[in-house]
Protein backbone atom coordinates (compact mmCIF):
# COMPACT_ATOMS: atom_id res chain seq x y z
CA UNK A 1 0.00 0.00 0.00
CA UNK A 2 1.01 3.41 -0.83
CA UNK A 3 1.70 5.99 1.93
CA UNK A 4 2.89 9.26 2.18
CA UNK A 5 3.89 11.11 5.63
CA UNK A 6 4.06 14.85 5.14
CA UNK A 7 5.75 16.86 8.10
CA UNK A 8 7.83 20.53 8.13
CA UNK A 9 4.82 22.22 8.25
CA UNK A 10 4.03 25.37 10.85
CA UNK A 11 3.21 28.96 11.71
CA UNK A 12 5.23 31.35 10.20
CA UNK A 13 4.90 34.86 9.47
CA UNK A 14 4.35 36.91 5.90
CA UNK A 15 7.65 36.08 4.19
CA UNK A 16 8.75 33.52 6.11
CA UNK A 17 10.09 30.19 4.98
CA UNK A 18 9.12 26.60 5.29
CA UNK A 19 10.57 23.34 4.12
CA UNK A 20 8.21 20.77 3.63
CA UNK A 21 9.28 16.68 3.68
CA UNK A 22 7.55 13.82 2.33
CA UNK A 23 8.30 10.33 3.07
CA UNK A 24 7.20 7.79 0.50
CA UNK A 25 6.59 4.32 1.30
CA UNK A 26 5.04 0.97 -0.40
CA UNK A 27 6.32 1.70 -3.67
CA UNK A 28 9.44 2.35 -5.85
CA UNK A 29 10.10 5.54 -5.66
CA UNK A 30 12.92 6.68 -7.68
CA UNK A 31 10.69 5.14 -10.91
CA UNK A 32 7.10 7.71 -9.88
CA UNK A 33 6.71 11.72 -10.70
CA UNK A 34 5.80 13.11 -7.31
CA UNK A 35 3.30 16.11 -6.94
CA UNK A 36 2.88 18.55 -4.48
CA UNK A 37 -0.62 20.13 -3.36
CA UNK A 38 -3.06 21.63 -1.12
CA UNK A 39 -6.16 22.11 0.06
CA UNK A 40 -7.57 25.17 1.82
CA UNK A 41 -10.53 25.52 3.54
CA UNK A 42 -12.99 27.09 0.98
CA UNK A 43 -10.80 26.42 -2.11
CA UNK A 44 -10.85 22.77 -4.34
CA UNK A 45 -7.26 21.18 -4.38
CA UNK A 46 -4.55 22.88 -6.24
CA UNK A 47 -1.43 21.31 -7.91
CA UNK A 48 1.44 22.95 -7.03
CA UNK A 49 4.69 21.67 -8.66
CA UNK A 50 5.46 18.16 -9.70
CA UNK A 51 9.29 16.47 -10.43
CA UNK A 52 9.42 13.65 -12.64
CA UNK A 53 11.70 10.29 -12.46
CA UNK A 54 14.50 12.59 -14.48
CA UNK A 55 13.70 15.64 -11.82
CA UNK A 56 12.15 18.07 -14.45
CA UNK A 57 9.73 20.43 -12.47
CA UNK A 58 6.44 21.37 -13.63
CA UNK A 59 5.13 24.09 -11.67
CA UNK A 60 1.01 24.70 -12.19
CA UNK A 61 0.26 27.71 -10.40
CA UNK A 62 1.81 31.42 -11.32
CA UNK A 63 0.88 32.53 -7.79
CA UNK A 64 3.86 29.96 -6.49
CA UNK A 65 6.90 30.34 -9.29
CA UNK A 66 9.79 31.93 -7.77
CA UNK A 67 8.86 30.81 -4.40
CA UNK A 68 8.76 27.48 -4.10
CA UNK A 69 10.88 24.72 -5.27
CA UNK A 70 10.15 20.80 -5.56
CA UNK A 71 13.15 18.59 -5.21
CA UNK A 72 13.47 14.72 -4.50
CA UNK A 73 16.65 12.12 -3.05
CA UNK A 74 15.56 9.20 -3.81
CA UNK A 75 18.13 7.10 -1.54
CA UNK A 76 15.98 8.62 1.28
CA UNK A 77 12.27 7.91 -0.72
CA UNK A 78 11.81 11.72 0.20
CA UNK A 79 10.03 14.53 -1.66
CA UNK A 80 10.61 18.12 -0.43
CA UNK A 81 8.96 21.13 -1.38
CA UNK A 82 10.89 24.47 0.01
CA UNK A 83 8.61 27.49 0.43
CA UNK A 84 9.85 30.92 0.48
CA UNK A 85 8.46 34.33 0.68
CA UNK A 86 5.27 33.30 2.19
CA UNK A 87 1.93 35.15 1.99
CA UNK A 88 -1.35 34.53 3.99
CA UNK A 89 -2.94 32.96 0.68
CA UNK A 90 -0.30 29.67 0.76
CA UNK A 91 -2.35 28.81 4.46
CA UNK A 92 -3.18 25.61 3.81
CA UNK A 93 -3.09 21.66 4.30
CA UNK A 94 0.09 20.14 2.05
CA UNK A 95 0.05 16.74 0.75
CA UNK A 96 1.95 15.15 -1.27
CA UNK A 97 0.78 12.24 -4.31
CA UNK A 98 1.80 9.91 -6.91
CA UNK A 99 0.89 11.10 -10.73
CA UNK A 100 -2.47 9.92 -12.12
CA UNK A 101 -0.55 8.00 -14.43
CA UNK A 102 1.69 6.14 -11.77
CA UNK A 103 4.68 6.83 -14.15
CA UNK A 104 8.08 8.64 -14.25
CA UNK A 105 6.69 11.84 -16.25
CA UNK A 106 4.42 14.91 -14.97
CA UNK A 107 0.80 14.81 -16.23
CA UNK A 108 -1.17 17.93 -15.91
CA UNK A 109 -2.69 15.95 -12.39
CA UNK A 110 -1.66 13.74 -9.52
CA UNK A 111 -4.09 10.85 -8.72
CA UNK A 112 -6.70 11.10 -6.28
CA UNK A 113 -6.09 9.16 -2.92
CA UNK A 114 -6.27 9.15 0.65
CA UNK A 115 -2.15 9.66 0.10
CA UNK A 116 -1.36 10.81 3.88
CA UNK A 117 -2.75 13.03 6.48
CA UNK A 118 -1.09 16.31 5.13
CA UNK A 119 1.04 18.62 7.08
CA UNK A 120 -0.54 22.49 7.76
CA UNK A 121 0.97 25.60 6.97
CA UNK A 122 0.01 29.04 8.49
CA UNK A 123 0.74 32.00 7.28
CA UNK A 124 0.20 35.50 9.65
CA UNK A 125 0.17 39.04 8.41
Amino acid sequence: QVQFVESGGGLVQTGGSLRLSCVASGLDFSFYAIHWIRLAPGKEREEIQCISKSDGITTYRDSVRGRFTISRDNAKNTAYLQLNNLNPEDTAIYYCAIDKNWGPYCSETSARGDWGQGTQVTVTS
